[in-house]
């Protein structure tokens, strides 16, 4: 019992790290001839400023803070962070350049690129966790493992050992791609387009792989001599072993949904890939340890069969979907053109059409139980195929706003350079609304589907000249100059990132993030 304890308290670090509170980052740059401090905030948090400089503060500011000071002026600041939960301990950051003058300060609204909460990365974990149960590669070896820990007497004891084992394995991979990384380095991962690229075939192998094309397996050697080793040894060190040759020999079926979680999470947050990591284990360690706890489950559980060939396949038409998103973010940036949004959506119509084509296939010779199983799957995989027809002739099909192309969107005088659409402005007396956009912007896909292609918003937008900057566009350097526009002249990097100006360049109304009201968005309109 002490060998377990000390082997615990070695892991505990891991999971302490896992449970850090840091919502708020701080920067510093400098611009010519003034300073530009910046907090970035959590979505759910807010920041109250205590102190600012040699003076009481005391005003709370929520998804960012910004402050612009002359060179050479000492600015401590003493802040602290709350949500809906906790409050963290005050804590003091300041930065000094080379000159000395007054200050302002600003409130700008931003959100991350994709806006997810750690709680959704989380639940996302779980999700792909509860799928990994259900693969040839996992399902089989529960009765085993159980049955093995039965026999060795350890029983119910083992088994939640051995499930506490897999939770620390797979949240250490998820500290490890962050320590490796970083969440700089992971949000500029998930939108570079030849990462993108990729991560596209990466899940095209693995889709293939379930198709039953190949099969990616790691050397069958690591798993027998971990296998040996855990048997020959005693303790919870065995258990472990024991947990990693679950990872090893399960890793061609729960590779592909850890590789998307990990993709999904990156850049979000800090924690984002061990919060998704935390989920998906939990989910994976669950069944081992509630079987050994009531070992007479395993005798209702179904045994492996077919089920788990067509359960790999349903998934296989999933990550082949899933997939086009990372190939159309590096096919937009790149101007290519050979990903449509027709085509896009034509793909998933055939991948989610697919499914259901394949599990009609044969029907008339399964169970009964299998059937009602197989038909909860068919309807809601047919009936979406259908709801995405009509985006091949331009419909919204909002649904997937997320991860398709953007449509286009009538009734805009549109500019994609900055300096063209502002000596339009002039010219023509109208006012400006910049969106700053990227291929790669989630939010900023929903975005357009749910507000700026709304008739009464259309309507309004009718008044601008539109100038539409793309950060992320890798031609000549496009997107580099939009991102430069968007730091140095409007102080952020989030997008989506809208800024309402008059004919002259002077701004009108605070810039505007993400919502999908378009109520919200008419009534910060001005004109």
């Amino acid at each position: 019992m002490k060998r377990i304890l000390i082997i615990l308290f070695a892991f505990l670090p891991l999971l302490v790290t896992a449970q850090m509170v840091q919502p708020v980052k701080w920067s510093g740059e400098e611009a010519g001839d003034s300073v530009r401090l910046k907090a970035e905030i959590e979505k759910g948090w807010h920041m109250t400023i205590i102190e600012f400089g040699e003076r009481e503060y005391d005003e709370e500011f929520t998804d960012s803070f910004v402050v612009t000071l002359a060179k050479g002026e000492l600015c401590p600041i003493r802040f602290n962070a709350c949500d809906d939960k906790m409050c963290t301990a005050p804590e003091v950051w300041s930065f000094e350049s080379t000159d000395r003058s007054a200050d302002r300060v600003q409130n700008t609204d931003q959100i991350t690129n994709d806006g997810r909460s750690l709680w959704v990365i989380f639940l996302l974990g779980l999700l792909g966790g509860l799928l990994a149960i259900f693969t040839p590669c996992v399902w089989p070896i529960i009765p085993m493992t159980v049955s093995f820990f039965l026999k060795k007497g350890g029983g119910m004891r083992d088994a939640v050992l051995y499930g506490l084992s897999i939770v620390i394995l797979y949240v250490g991979l998820g500290l490890l791609v962050t320590v490796l990384f970083g969440a700089s380095a992971l949000n500029d991962l998930s939108t570079n387009a030849v990462v993108n690229i990729i991560f596209f075939l990466i899940l095209v192998v693995f889709a293939l792989s379930f198709f039953g094309l190949f099969e990616i397996t790691l050397p069958d050697s690591w798993s027998t001599a971990l296998d040996t080793k855990a048997r020959s040894t005693g303790g919870f060190l065995s258990i472990l072993l024991m947990a990693f040759t679950l990872v090893i020999v399960s890793f061609s079926c729960t590779g592909p949904i850890i590789g998307t979680l990990l993709v999904e999470a990156a850049g979000k947050s800090l924690l984002a890939p061990t919060i998704g990591m935390l989920g998906f284990a939990i989910a994976l360690a669950l069944p081992f340890s509630l079987f050994a706890m009531f070992p007479q489950w395993m005798k209702q559980a179904p045994k492996s069969g077919d089920w788990m060939t067509s359960f790999k396949v349903v998934l296989a038409f999933l990550e082949l979907a899933l997939s086009l998103k990372f190939l159309s973010v590096a096919d937009m940036a790149y101007g290519w053109g050979i990903l449509p949004r027709w085509l896009f959506i034509a793909i998933w119509i055939a991948c989610f059409a697919g499914i259901g084509i394949y599990l009609l296939w044969n029907i008339k010779n399964v169970s009964t139980t299998r059937k009602i199983i197989r038909a909860v799957v068919i309807i809601p995989s047919l009936a979406f195929a259908g709801y995405l027809v009509p985006g091949l002739w331009g419909a919204p099909v909002k649904a997937i706003s997320a991860f398709a192309p953007p449509m286009e969107i009538e009734g805009r005088e549109v500019f994609n350079d900055y300096e063209e659409g502002m000596a339009y402005a002039r010219q023509t007396g109208k006012p400006v609304i910049i969106d700053f956009t990227g291929y790669g912007c989630v939010n900023c896909r929903k975005m357009e589907a749910f507000v700026l292609d709304d008739d009464s918003v259309k309507a309004r937008l009718k008044n601008y000249v539109f100038i539409e900057l793309f950060v992320d566009d890798k031609r000549d350097g496009i997107g580099d100059k939009n991102s430069a526009i968007q730091r140095e002249q409007f102080g952020s990097n989030a997008q989506p990132f809208y800024v309402q100006m008059d004919a002259y360049g002077q701004q009108v109304a605070e810039p505007m993030a993400f919502t999908t009201d378009p109520m919200e968005f008419i009534e910060w309109l001005k004109y």
